[in-house]
């Protein structure tokens, strides 16, 4: 039987031995939770720290990428900032984010697209009206320009005219930057008429110079004819806009081995590598022409110039200094473009450049047979025509009992002339020029009424019926 003493040493040491392993048992559990209260607030710091640096992203995209990501669209130099952190630019926040700058990239060219589309419809509408009203105004100027006689009046409306049709040309090169047809339909005319047109339309036109070296009668087609007037125009302002006013700018026309090239060379300032580099985009026609890159008030030249070479299968460089100190400008129209046309039956017009080139002398005709003189015949009629109107033909020998025939006159000595008188004339010059015309046949016209009035066995034109 075992004694009481006994018991309790043996109690007391089982519960010392219980004691021991509580203790232990609490002092593991207290430094496990101590761990664990370490590892989270090392946690806790690590996301406060990931939070801080999302945000900070965040911010740099809202502040700096975004910003230059929709200057982008338009300024193509700009370079858009990367995160702040190298290391998330492969991790999925990084690739998150690139996706966030595709899609505002994507909204906003969809949405200015849209916007400008509205823009350009309603400036469509807004050109059509004006070129309607700048033609009535054209017309009602040229009809004063026949009814009245005084060359004073005449000289200014000379001069009001050339100023409707630079109005004219402005409202329609607005017109084709956005999207409209160029309105005008011709038939085939010489390319150099062409390159005058558009000289036409500048108020520094007399500080072109035009080189012609094509061979006669080198057109254009019927649809090409107005486009290229268009381009030369333009390129032709640009040139005088940005060089002195005591500069020329020189256009000289040559063949080159798919067409003809029309080259414009000037005296200004030039152009920056980066001008140069988004002239030569706009002419290219490649791009989408939206207003809102054509500056504040907005620069059309160009624009329109790239519009007409995606239309018609034109090519313009401007990649190239002139050697003048200022721009070159290369218009090329190729060989399917072009057309040929006898030039003695539609010839240039006056004020036109003349060609250096020349055609080759034609083979003198074989000497017509004398006639045999008729007795007691009168004066020869025919001989009378020549000395009055000019040289004929040489008869050709024709079968007996034939019926005579007309001939054309000669154009040798008639082209001769035309040489002579298409010098290029000053406006004023023109505009006294027609006054005088007017005036001598306003005096005709009086002249033949008086007489009509001074015979009563003759109806005035008023009695008659119509007037002539």
């Amino acid at each position: 039987m075992i004694e009481l003493p006994e018991l309790a040493a043996g109690g007391l040491a089982v519960g010392t031995l219980s004691a021991f392993a509580l203790g232990g048992g609490l002092i593991r559990s207290r430094r496990q939770l101590a761990r664990q209260r370490a590892e989270s607030a090392a946690l806790r710091d690590r996301l406060n720290g990931a939070l801080e640096g999302f945000t900070a992203e965040v911010e740099h995209l809202a502040a700096e990428r975004v910003p230059a990501a929709a200057r982008q669209l338009t300024h193509p130099h700009v370079v858009v900032p990367g995160p702040t952190q190298p290391q998330i630019g492969a991790s999925p926040l990084g690739l998150a984010l690139e996706d966030v700058l595709q899609g505002l990239r994507a909204e906003l060219v969809a949405q200015r697209t849209r916007v400008d589309a509205a823009a350009q419809a309603g400036m469509r509408g807004a050109t059509r009206e004006i070129q309607a009203a700048l033609y009535r105004l054209q017309d009602a100027l040229r009809r004063l320009q026949q009814d009245y006689d005084d060359p004073e009046l005449a000289q200014t409306l000379f001069r009001l005219d050339h100023e409707n049709e630079q109005s004219l040309r402005r409202a329609q090169v607005a017109a084709v930057v956005c999207g409209a047809w160029v309105g005008l339909a011709r038939e085939e005319s010489h390319l150099v008429d062409a390159v005058t047109g558009g000289q036409a339309r500048l108020a520094g036109y007399d500080r072109v110079r035009v080189n012609n070296h094509l061979e006669p009668g080198t057109g254009l087609v019927s649809h090409a004819v107005e486009p290229v007037a268009i381009i030369v125009a333009e390129l032709l302002d640009n040139a005088l806009r940005h060089s002195a006013p005591d500069t020329d700018v020189v256009v000289d026309l040559e063949h080159v081995h798919h067409g003809v090239c029309v080259t414009v060379d000037d005296a200004g300032l030039g152009m920056t590598r980066e001008e140069r580099a988004r002239a030569q985009r706009l002419v290219a026609g490649g791009e989408p022409i939206l207003l809102t890159e054509l500056g504040d008030p907005p620069r059309m030249g160009l624009a329109a110039i790239g519009q007409l070479t995606r239309q018609f299968d034109l090519t313009v460089d401007v990649s190239s200094p002139s050697p003048y100190g200022g721009v070159r400008a290369v218009l090329r129209v190729d060989s399917h473009l072009l057309s040929t046309i006898d030039s003695a039956e539609r010839p240039p017009a006056a004020s036109a450049a003349r060609t250096t080139r020349r055609t080759p002398p034609k083979e003198p005709a074989a000497p017509a047979p004398a006639p045999t003189p008729a007795l007691d015949a009168g004066p020869d009629p025919t001989a009378a025509a020549v000395n009055a109107v000019g040289p004929v033909e040489a008869e050709r020998p024709r079968p007996a009992g034939a019926l005579p025939q007309r001939r054309r006159r000669s154009r040798v000595t008639v082209e001769g002339d035309q040489e002579t008188r298409r010098a290029v004339r000053r406006p004023e010059e023109s505009a006294l020029a027609l006054g005088a015309l007017q005036s001598g046949t306003a005096a005709a016209r009086d002249q033949a009424a008086d007489q009509n009035s001074e015979r009563p066995d003759r109806p005035s034109d008023f009695e008659g019926g119509a007037a002539r």
